[in-house]
């Protein structure tokens, strides 16, 4: 069997055995992952792999950690997070009064903690809830948790880091009030049917390493998923080029407005 053909097989089997669907990801960097992740556990072939993630676990979580993208932290990219902080607080609370938000693909958590602390900080935090989904189980615990690393939250200013976070060794916990703000639920965004009602949706640098076809289906549910009026926020390296194709209006480099 050629190498193309492996990857297929292996691509299926994932599909079948573990509910990811990683046809919708971009070839050159999904092999390139795939290919450091299985030589990292000492596999020779995919088919080797394949039997080595579905006998133990510990192969498997590896796996789904690297293959699902979770490069994260606080108030990443602070100047876009700014301009989204005052669309938040000086656009969508005026019009809607309350404001519900999606964190899609969250991670570890700290995009939507983020939007937490903007909420507290404004005095907003019971005029509307925090949905934050992801793919991966074990990543989701560990939002719940809430502890980062100190590289996790060099971009939260002095004042906030003191006021939400208790330091314990290396590690910073979030305040439990800001917790209790964000829902975590698993949520496959190529497989799973999307929640309506949105007034605005987080969905930053994950699209960017899916294929052409699945990133324009996501914004299309995305539009469904939100309000009239409600805006969509995407990462520094996700700029839509056609954003009237969507149903959106472009209102800055990374947000746009349903229209």
């Amino acid at each position: 069997m050629d190498e193309q053909k492996q990857f297929e097989t292996f691509k299926n089997w994932v599909q079948r055995e573990l509910k990811i669907n990683l046809h919708s990801y971009k070839e050159k960097q999904l092999h390139r992952r795939i290919g450091t992740v299985m030589r990292s556990a000492g596999a020779a072939n995919l088919d080797e792999y394949a039997k080595m993630i579905k006998s133990d676990e510990t192969v498997k979580r590896i796996f789904l950690d690297y293959i699902t993208i979770n490069v994260t932290e606080f108030f990443r990219n602070k100047e876009i997070f700014d301009e989204f902080e005052k669309e938040l607080v000086n656009n969508l609370y005026q019009k809607f009064g309350k404001v519900n938000i999606w964190s899609a693909a969250c991670s570890i958590g700290a995009e939507p903690y983020s939007v937490g602390i903007i909420l507290k900080r404004h005095g907003l935090e019971r005029k509307g809830k925090i949905v934050a989904t992801d793919i991966d189980d074990t990543i989701l615990k560990k939002a719940r948790e809430g502890n980062f690393r100190e590289a996790e939250v060099k971009s939260v200013n002095e004042a906030d880091r003191n006021k939400y976070f208790t330091k314990n060794g290396n590690q910073f916990k979030i305040d439990e009030g800001i917790k209790q703000m964000v829902q975590f639920k698993k949520h496959d965004l190529i497989l799973d049917s999307y929640e309506k009602n949105f007034h605005a949706i987080i969905c930053r640098n994950v699209t960017i390493y899916f294929k052409n076809e699945t990133k324009n289906e996501i914004y299309r549910k995305f539009n469904e998923s939100l309000e009239k009026g409600g805006i969509f926020f995407t990462g520094a390296t996700e700029s839509i080029y056609n954003p009237e194709s969507f149903g959106f209006r472009k209102l800055s480099t990374f947000l746009y407005e349903k229209v």
